[in-house]
């Protein structure tokens, strides 16, 4: 990046468009990337100039603006949009800049919220200024091309070109294969929990930078403003809502996969000479702090390594959830990342498949949320948005569990949603009967909702399509790509 980067003080600072920024930057981490996977050893120095650098800042710029969370504001109450229109995007980048380079800069504290979960406790997240967010951007565009390197396929969360149907495809076909106990882990508040001292060490093996370990390190100490406006500092943790958690997250919990993978390393062809000896065989498959390990053998194969999970979190000040590990047989079922995966008859036949499909905290989630949108506060709103809104949610939520055996819960959501709107437009419309209803609010000759032109497309209106396993070996977006033979 040093030729794109004006050296003399005097030069005015040229900031890219964001074209020529985000290829400015895939050039690098393409470079990056291929260093550090041709040399696992190697040690990366000076990085910290390319944090502050033009290109960096503004595609780092790019992706916390086009956020969802670009409305959110954090302690210092500013938006995206505030300072889209009352500071300037270039003045603001500036004055970033001029703090990293000056290494002036200090996070402050995340606004942490409280989320409510479905088994009634509470999901803490912290919010950042959008100044923080926008070096933490900057920040990960810098490590993640080079940890990429590190990471071992049977991760798949918050990983480019990885997505949790990758995971639940590969427990699919470990499960054809005979790995029909498993052990279902959760890591109790993982985010809230990672050691300081022991995820630093392992950024170190990597980095040698010392000023990108302290702005990393200012970001884990930097420290919660509550509800109530009290401020605590930061023990233990990375807060979860930051653009950086994951990435750190994700390189702590590499140890975990580390520990397992290194057990098949010394003798090749391990796992068939186990299973002649009448052994257990085991595979991880983790997306962030969720995990299954899939045991072929039998089931106090599977309880001995709840034992040894936890052994191997406790360097990184992490423990397993007691209510959510448990050993299962395939038979009984299991849910992973909101899909039920469990092995039954054909129907009709005596033949033994493995099937995926939506699990049942999943199908009672998306009800939740369908009798939320329609209750009686939504009725001023006019019907032709009710259905397109509607629609979304519905076929949201039915793109994402398309890929298993769901078309009949699909249409059991139409069936909720269908009673919801029906509903609420007749409570919306005072003494409207059936055949009125039928004749104002439905297409001609059916019982579907449709108003002003507007028709309402449930989840059963989105095919039901077999998701193909890419393997775990998934190319990252720096992998360079082969050439194509001459046909």
């Amino acid at each position: 990046m040093s030729e794109d980067t004006p050296v003399n003080a005097g030069v005015p600072i040229v900031w890219p468009d964001t074209d020529t920024a985000f290829f400015r930057v895939r050039r690098m981490q393409t470079k990056l990337h291929q260093w550090a996977k041709d040399d696992p050893s190697r040690r990366f120095d000076d990085l910290y100039n390319l944090v502050y650098d033009p290109a960096f800042l503004v595609h780092a710029w790019e992706r916390v603006s086009g956020n969802v969370g670009a409305r959110t504001a954090g302690i210092d109450a500013a938006t995206v949009w505030d300072i889209r229109n009352r500071v300037g995007v270039e003045p603001f980048l500036h004055r970033i800049r001029e703090e990293l380079k000056a290494r002036t800069f200090r996070p402050v504290e995340v606004r942490q919220v409280m989320i409510p979960k479905a088994n009634g406790k509470v999901r803490k997240l912290g919010i950042p200024t959008v100044t923080d967010r926008v070096v933490q951007a900057s920040l990960k565009a810098v490590l993640e091309p080079i940890f990429e390197a590190d990471f071992l396929p049977c991760s798949y969360g918050f990983r480019p070109n990885r997505r949790a149907h990758d995971a639940i495809a590969e427990i699919h076909m470990f499960a054809t294969r005979n790995y029909e106990w498993v052990l279902e882990a959760d890591i109790e508040a993982c985010f809230d929990q990672i050691d300081h001292v022991a995820l630093m060490d392992r950024l170190r093996m990597r980095i040698k930078d010392k000023r990108i370990c302290a702005l990393v390190k200012a970001f884990l100490k930097s420290g919660i403003m509550t509800s109530d406006g009290e401020r605590n500092v930061s023990q233990t943790g990375t807060p979860q809502g930051g653009i950086l958690s994951p990435l750190l997250a994700n390189i702590a919990l590499t140890a975990l996969d580390e520990h397992f993978a290194r057990q098949w390393e010394p003798v090749r062809r391990l796992r068939e000479k186990r299973v002649k000896q009448g052994l257990g065989n085991w595979r991880l498959v983790r997306y962030a702090d969720d995990f299954v390990l899939m045991v072929h053998g039998q089931r106090h194969h599977a309880e001995a390594l709840r034992h040894e999970t936890a052994a191997a979190l406790q360097p990184l000040g992490l423990r397993l959830s007691l209510d959510k590990t448990r050993v299962v047989h395939i038979d009984e079922g299991f849910d992973f990342l909101g899909t039920n995966i469990r092995r039954r008859n054909k129907r009709g036949t005596t033949k033994r498949h493995i099937y995926t499909q939506p699990s049942k905290k999943a199908v009672q989630a998306i009800k939740d949320k369908v009798k939320t949108e329609t209750r009686r506060s939504t009725r001023n709103m006019p019907v032709k948005t009710m259905l397109l809104r509607m629609s979304r949610i519905t076929r949201g939520w039915a793109h994402y569990h398309k890929h298993g055996v769901a078309k009949s819960v699909f249409h059991h959501v139409d069936n909720h949603t269908w009673f919801r709107l029906t509903q609420w437009i007749r409570h919306k419309h005072h003494r409207l009967t059936w055949t009125e209803y039928r004749r104002r609010f439905c297409l001609p000759g059916t019982w579907i909702p449709a108003h002003d032109g507007v028709r309402y497309h449930g989840a059963a209106s989105v095919a039901v399509t077999r998701y193909r396993y890419r393997g775990n070996t998934i190319p990252t977006p720096w992998t360079p790509r082969l050439a194509t033979p001459p046909t």
